[in-house]
């Protein structure tokens, strides 16, 4: 198992967002080792959001050769505009671009595009082959209920071929799992809504449908995202943390929290991703919630010695 970092794209309140503040974070993670950073997508939320792939492409000359992605929310950007700017990322990235695509949890983000929010599944799957086609430059195109690439000849395409990787979130439904097999490149599982039992059986059932789908299930990636997390041995912080902003902005009890997310003493961290790595999670992106750089550092001298003696 190894470790990604989310970009620091929420404003929990305690710093304003700046180039230099993302600069100095992801110039961290990379000297630190961290293999990718990740940046995740609202337009609209319970605390103020930063563009995605704005801040994405800011920090590409600061990344070195880590991967560069975002969980992105595919219907509300608009698969071909989306399609267009994650092309030019992942051509000045040097072809290091993978994208996580997913529908998004908040009607919000669907009322102010005006697009129906009911709509979003079905919306979803055609999304993914429309910007599949665009990228490979598939001379049938593709032509569903909502969109078409017909006549469309989407230039410059991306470096990698035929397509950057495309890695589905699910939070572990069958049908979910089903279109992770179908469509993905890989499963993106979200760590405040699944637990390492839970994951382990998800797992179970994808390597079922990866194998109906003609995909082997020995070399289908997965990572587990959104691990929110702050490293500390007050214990008053820690309830803090968790009491006042986490469950505030995910909208989920605290006892679900403090059992699920990486709040607490170094060794508390890392039993709960050791137990994750014994399940079979391949990486595991976490997100500092406060003092970002520095937390990156604790992560990496105290918690990963721990999982990995």
């Amino acid at each position: 198992m190894d470790y990604g970092a989310h970009l620091p794209v929420i404003d929990f309140g305690s710093r304003k967002f700046s180039l230099q503040r993302l600069s100095a974070y992801v110039r961290t993670a990379r000297d630190l080792g961290f293999k990718a950073v990740l940046a995740n997508d609202h337009l609209i939320y319970s605390r103020p959001w930063l563009d995605a792939p704005t801040a994405l492409a800011a920090i590409l000359s600061d990344s070195g050769s880590m991967a560069v992605g975002s969980v992105i929310l595919a219907i509300v950007r608009g698969p071909v505009p989306m399609a267009k700017a994650l092309a030019a990322i992942d051509i000045l990235s040097n072809g290091r671009l993978f994208v996580g695509f997913a529908p998004g949890s908040s009607a919000r983000d669907y009322e102010i595009v005006s697009i129906n929010y009911d709509e979003r599944w079905k919306r979803f799957d055609e999304a993914i082959q429309v910007v599949r086609s665009l990228w490979s430059g598939d001379s049938v195109g593709f032509t569903g209920h909502f969109y078409s690439t017909a006549g469309i000849d989407l230039e410059p395409k991306p470096l990698r071929k035929p397509s950057p990787p495309i890695w589905i979130g699910s939070w572990g439904s069958d049908a979910g799992l089903r279109r992770v097999a179908r469509l993905g490149d890989g499963w993106l599982a979200s760590a405040y809504n699944t637990m390492p039992d839970q994951f382990a059986a998800a797992l179970s059932k994808l390597r079922d449908q990866l194998k109906i789908f003609g995909k082997d299930p020995a070399s289908f990636p997965n990572t587990l995202v959104t691990m929110f997390m702050y490293i500390t041995e007050d214990n008053a912080e820690t309830e803090r943390v968790l009491a006042e902003t986490l469950t505030a902005l995910l909208n989920r009890p605290v006892e679900q929290l403090r059992e699920r997310l990486l709040v607490g003493s170094p060794e508390v961290c890392a039993e709960k991703l050791a137990t994750y790595k014994a399940v079979g999670v391949q990486r595991v992106f976490i997100w500092p919630i406060k003092d970002e750089v520095e937390q990156l550092r604790i992560f990496k001298q105290k918690v990963e010695p721990l999982v990995d003696p």
